[in-house]
């Protein structure tokens, strides 16, 4: 593609790596076959070839409009176009790039500045997000249907082994998790625990910052990219081995942070270490002896696995939790059009609420297509998207091989999974 890029963006680090995306692109529109937004509404520009002509004429000084900021607003960035691309156009960078700019071009209407801001200063708090969660579970018997499924149900947390090995790895403390599944994070620990590594939580961290970036308020995400760093870093420096990561989407950020912060003389150097030692939970387990984990009971097991878009796309991990899986002895269900987004992506389902729910129910349909006990995941946000419509229960996948999970009860008839209280190992 060719680009008229003015030449003061041109000679920017930023504009020099907008204009090498958009030269990648050769207007093939294979990218158009796996879109989940083209796939609904029909629209070129809600492709992500046409977001890229809309983020191009902009950068080109084109005037930009509200018409251009909602079809980039209604991009999931699920990425499923870039494992399609046969060119390899970086096309969700480029639309974290053209959604800042058209922040600063195009003034949202006072509702939408007030529901974003809002947004971005309750969720990537884990302290304003708790009550604020509470509040909604204290009151959910009170509410319509269709909030109180949006709403999850408290529960408490398990211990974390009180063990300590030479072998190290960090853990993300990240915002929503917690306060919607702490058992995620004692279910990892559990595991590592049983592999001979300790799981360490550093104090003062927090989101991983993808939220506010992807809102377009880039700074503020860049910073609690920092406050991560700092909190992971001493860690480092005393031979923590890798930083463990459970969230996918959490996990796609971390990785960008050395690319992210490579123009930080303060931080350029430790976020590119950061991002090299940062390993989805799937890949540590890939590569260590895991024996030990298939818990008891489990050969009955029928599970549908929602590949997140930010594990197989973002991460491109596709079919590494599912190997997993068999190999501990889950029957993996089939599911159709795998590769499809659940219409969770961070934000998305507050923002787009309509279009999440269309994508959504076309989840929720394909998983259980094939009759499971359980639908396992691997990233929160998905999590509690797919749990407020279906029956079925949904699990982290690593709950499922909690090794301190003594037996896991599965009933066909009532396709549903128990995962009995977990010791303390």
């Amino acid at each position: 593609m060719q680009t008229t890029l003015s030449d003061s963006l041109r000679s920017t680090p930023l504009g020099q790596e907008a204009d090498s995306i958009l030269r990648a692109c050769v207007h093939c529109g294979f990218c158009a076959a796996t879109c989940p937004t083209y796939g609904l509404l029909g629209d070129e520009l809600d492709s992500p070839r046409g977001r890229i002509y809309l983020i191009k004429q902009m950068l080109e000084g084109a005037t930009a409009g509200q018409n251009t900021q909602l079809h980039l607003d209604r991009c999931l960035a699920c990425r499923a176009c870039e494992t399609t691309c046969p060119s390899g156009v970086r096309y969700g960078r480029l639309l974290d790039i053209g959604r800042a700019a058209i922040e600063q071009r195009v003034r949202r209407p006072l509702p939408e500045q007030i529901k974003r801001h809002l947004l971005r200063v309750v969720i990537p708090y884990e302290r304003r997000f708790t009550v604020v969660l509470r509040v909604a579970q204290t009151l959910r018997a009170f509410l319509p249907p269709t909030w109180r499924r949006s709403i999850p149900p408290p529960q408490l947390p398990t211990s974390w082994p009180r063990s300590s090995h030479e072998r190290k790895m960090l853990a993300l403390a990240g915002c929503v998790q917690t306060p919607i599944a702490p058992n995620i994070d004692a279910a990892t620990a559990r595991v590592l625990d049983c592999l001979g590594i300790s799981l360490v939580r550093a104090s003062g961290g927090g989101c991983c910052g993808a939220l506010s970036y992807h809102l377009g308020a880039q700074e503020d995400g860049l910073e609690f990219a920092r406050r991560n760093i700092d909190a992971w870093w001493p860690h480092v420096e005393s031979g923590a081995e890798a930083i463990a990561i459970n969230a996918s989407g959490c996990g796609v950020m971390v990785k960008e942070y050395g690319h992210l912060l490579r123009e930080d003389p303060s931080y350029a150097e430790r976020a590119d270490r950061i991002s090299a030692m940062a390993m989805d939970i799937s890949e540590v387990l890939a590569k260590e002896n895991r024996a030990a984990l298939a818990p008891a009971g489990i050969g009955t097991a029928r599970i549908a696995f929602h590949s997140p878009c930010s594990l197989q796309h973002g991460q491109k991990l596709a079919g590494l939790v599912e190997s997993i899986l068999e190999s501990a002895g889950f029957e993996l269900t089939p599911v159709p059009d795998g590769h499809l987004c659940c219409g969770s992506a961070g934000s998305y389902s507050l923002l787009q609420p309509e279009l999440s729910r269309q994508l959504l129910l076309q989840r929720v349909l394909a998983l259980e297509s094939g009759q499971p006990t359980a639908i396992g995941t691997a990233n929160i946000g998905c999590l509690a998207h797919l749990q407020s419509r279906t029956s079925v229960p949904v699990r982290h996948w690593i709950e499922l091989l909690d090794p301190g999970a003594s037996v896991v009860s599965l009933r066909d008839e009532g396709a549903q999974v128990e995962l009995t209280e977990p010791t303390t190992l």
